[in-house]
C-alpha cells in the first residue's frame, strides 16, 4: 500500500505525555522498559488504540536488560498495518509514538512506521520528515537495521541513519558525551559527514 502518511504525527518523552492529553490522539504505540508500571497518563486520554512493547533502549546485550529484537519490530509493523487500515476509515487520526525520553526507541518506531506507510519514499526524505516532527532524534540503531531488513530496503534506512547521526552531532555535540556515557559508542563510530 503506498499513500503518504497523512495523520498527525508525534513523538514524545514520559513526562511529555500528559500534554498530549487534549490533542485528540487516536493510535498510541507505547516503548517502555520491561518493569515500567502502566503509566497513569494514559487514563486522561479519550479512547484510543494503545499497544505497549517492552525493551531496554540499548544496542548491545547487557546482563538482565532485553535488547530489541526482531519481533518487536515485527510488532511495531504489526501495530502499523494495523493503523493503515483504521486510516481509510478515519482520516482524523493522531498517532503517537513514545518512549522514556521520546529519543531514540520511538523515533526508531516511528521512522520504521513512516517507511512502512511509504515505501517508495527516499530514506533521506524519511529523515529528513522525522526530524520534522523530532528535532531530537536519534533512532536506536538495532531497531532501524532489524525495519531495514524486514522491509526489504536492502540497507538504505541503515545508509541513511549513518547521514543521520553525523548531522545530529553536529546539530546536538552533547550527544557524543551522552551516546558515549549509554555505552553507544558504536552508533557514535556509524555517523558519517556530509
Amino acid at each position: 500500500m503506498d499513500m503518504i502518511f497523512s495523520p498527525v504525527l508525534t513523538v514524545c518523552g514520559i513526562d511529555e505525555l500528559p500534554g498530549q492529553r487534549d490533542r485528540a490522539v487516536t493510535h498510541v504505540l507505547s516503548i517502555v522498559d520491561p518493569d515500567l508500571p502502566e503509566l497513569e497518563a494514559f487514563a486522561s486520554y479519550a479512547q484510543h488504540h494503545r499497544t505497549t512493547l517492552r525493551f531496554h533502549d540499548i544496542i548491545s546485550a547487557i546482563p538482565d536488560r532485553v535488547m530489541p529484537h526482531p519481533d518487536h519490530v515485527a510488532a511495531v509493523l504489526a501495530f502499523g498495518s494495523d493503523f493503515l487500515a483504521r486510516q481509510e476509515q478515519d482520516a482524523q487520526s493522531h498517532l503517537l509514538v513514545h518512549c522514556h525520553m521520546g529519543i531514540s526507541r520511538s523515533t526508531a518506531a516511528m521512522l520504521t512506521l513512516m517507511a512502512q506507510a511509504n515505501p517508495d519514499e527516499e530514506a533521506e526524505d524519511l529523515f529528513r520528515r522525522l526530524v520534522e516532527i523530532r528535532p531530537q532524534a536519534w533512532p536506536n540503531s538495532q531497531m532501524i537495521s532489524f525495519a531495514d531488513e524486514q522491509l526489504g530496503r536492502g540497507g538504505d534506512l541503515t545508509a541513511a541513519l549513518r547521514r543521520h547521526y553525523g548531522r545530529q552531532l553536529r546539530v546536538q555535540p552533547k550527544y557524543t558525551e551522552w551516546m558515549t556515557m549509554l555505552g553507544r559508542e558504536a552508533e557514535l563510530r556509524m555517523a558519517l559527514t556530509d
